[in-house]
């Protein structure tokens, strides 16, 4: 890298003084007027939402904004007329939908999962750092729930909390009877690493793929059991009886470029997050399907969404080369011993601080001037990558991480050998639809499960909680369908037509059709194969044969 060959060489020369510093540290002051000034979400790129159960309440980002004013991509004139009947709907292929779908083998129910991509395409593959459970010998579910409420500012819902903290044990054994394998010590016992905000370790991994051997035994079990998978079946909008309880969905099949309207009792919402809007501009890390679909499906029909201006950015996403920019590099390889370093070599903050403090802390680095250029005209700060096998000998990096090396080594870069130039990455969707401890939602039939919920969190998440969350309420949502599961209702579309109705009466709402479904800023627009219209003022979707269509560019103003 012989563009930061200046840099890299004031990084080599403080190596071996910053070894023998202890981190600095902020005060609770000094961090929260860190975040103010330069954290994403306090920069003031939201607006009031002027429609739905959070109208003129609170600020969501704009990109969100929009979809939420946004009208439906079914013709005016679309009637529901039933193609498949289920006792429950799961929508989402992710982790959460898959628990989701395993809860209910036993139930005699039948279950249909719908998903926009294929089983497993979802950011649970993309999680690399572990899964938090409270097995240590000097842990405790209460330490645990302690640890995530500070971490999340207070603003967690206590009781979505306890009962995240309270089944982790339960959810690593049931991991572990599926075939999920995690890493162990030569006794056995779980190797059991540290977190940013964990006052002990308590995160397991399996080596940098955590989520793709949890998403691998899922996926395995969910293909063994009786739940009928609707592969590449998009949801673009949700079914009502008009009186309030929410009876299917529209699901759009990708492959026949026909619509698909399904019947069910119950109706269990694991979309995922919303990280591929890309707010104000950021890279991600998300997996090509998280365009916070179902927010904009749950909100149609009343659902109230809670800490909507609130996302985690993680603070070490990629920066170079190119190719890797957003892409995660783990939480763990810092807790391992990789320390954070601007360009003129110094280690300016905490490496396991808070993932909020630490990611506006780099934030201020580069907007000071203290970042490294890459020359593609980007910003980031130094991974010291290298110390790993300096403090733990030499080959642990490539041993414990061997994702991490695989990905840069494509590129002629050894993180054994070199730093990692990293910047903040849109990482995680902290708010969402509003949930009782049972992944109830406000709307009658409809429940929700994982990064599609808000309230657990807070408005900051610790590592690892995310796949406890969608294990843990992925079952215990389609547990609850099950024991409170409503009779069969008819199919309508009452509440879209509320909606209309609704943003007939903003003038300036832009004219973009939601759920997005896949990302469309410049220079990643996706073609969809819709139906043409039976009316020529038609827009979206119909049913009378096939054309193109592309959706608006959100980013086009």
């Amino acid at each position: 890298m012989d563009w930061a060959s200046d840099s890299l060489k004031k990084l080599e020369a403080t190596r071996e003084e910053r070894l023998l510093q202890e981190p600095p540290t902020l005060s609770d002051a000094d961090a929260d007027k860190l975040l103010q000034e330069f954290h994403p979400d306090y920069l003031g790129m939201e607006r009031n939402v002027r429609v739905g159960p959070n109208a003129d309440t609170c600020k969501f980002p704009h990109e969100l904004a929009d979809l939420l004013e946004s009208d439906s991509h079914l013709p005016q004139n679309f009637e529901p007329s039933v193609d498949i009947e289920t006792d429950v709907l799961i929508l989402g292929g992710g982790g959460a939908g898959a628990s989701a779908a395993l809860a209910l083998e036993e139930s005699g129910l039948t279950v249909h999962l719908a998903t926009k991509l294929r089983l497993g395409d979802s950011n649970t593959v993309m999680a690399e750092g572990g899964i938090q459970a409270s097995l240590g010998v000097d842990d405790s579910s209460r330490r645990h729930f302690a640890d995530a409420y500070v971490g999340g500012h207070g603003k967690n819902d206590s009781d979505l909390l306890r009962v995240l903290c309270e089944n982790s044990a339960d959810t690593i054994r049931w991991l572990g009877k599926l075939g999920c394998t995690l890493d162990c010590n030569e006794d056995g016992t779980f190797r059991l690493r540290s977190g940013g905000g964990t006052s002990v370790p308590r995160v397991l991994a399996c080596k940098d793929y955590t989520g793709l051997e949890i998403m691998r035994v899922l996926k395995d079990a969910v293909l063994l059991s009786n739940t009928q998978t609707l592969q590449e079946h998009a949801a673009v909008e949700l079914l009502d009886d008009g009186a309030g309880q929410v009876t299917g969905a529209v699901l759009w099949d990708r492959n026949k470029g026909n619509l698909v309207t399904v019947s069910a009792r119950a109706v269990i919402l694991a979309t995922g997050g919303s990280g591929q809007l890309r707010l104000q501009g950021f890279p991600t890390s998300n997996h090509l399907g998280a365009t916070g679909d179902g927010l904009v499906l749950a909100y149609r029909q009343g659902c109230k969404l809670l800490h909507g201006e609130s996302y985690q950015y993680h603070p070490s996403g990629t920066a170079y080369p190119e190719a890797l920019v957003g892409q995660l590099v783990t939480e763990s390889i810092r807790s391992t011993g990789a320390q954070v370093v601007n360009a003129e070599g110094e280690r300016f903050i905490g490496e396991m601080t808070f993932r909020d403090v630490l990611a506006a802390a780099i934030i201020r680095e580069v907007a000071e001037k203290r970042g490294a250029q890459t020359p593609t005209h980007r910003a980031g700060v130094w991974l010291d990558t290298p110390l790993i096998d300096i403090i733990n000998g030499e080959g642990t990096l490539r041993r414990q991480f061997p994702g991490i090396v695989h990905r840069f080594e494509r590129y002629q870069i050894d993180p054994a050998k070199q730093p990692i130039l990293i910047y903040p990455t849109l990482h995680y969707q902290n708010g969402g639809i509003q949930v009782d401890r049972d992944g109830c939602t406000e709307a009658k039939g409809l429940w929700a499960a994982g990064e599609v919920t808000g309230g657990l969190h807070g408005t900051n998440r610790l590592m690892g909680n995310s796949l406890l969350d969608i294990t843990v309420f992925g079952r215990r949502a389609a547990l609850s369908a099950q024991n409170d599961l409503p009779p069969r209702r008819p199919v309508t579309l009452t509440c879209l037509k509320k909606s209309r109705e609704q943003f007939k009466n903003i003038s300036d709402r832009r004219e973009v059709l939601s759920p997005q479904l896949f990302p469309t800023q410049a220079g990643m627009k996706v073609a969809f194969e819709l139906q043409k219209a039976e009316e020529p003022s038609a827009t979206g979707f119909n049913s009378s044969g096939p054309s193109t269509y592309e959706p608006p560019d959100p980013f086009s103003k």
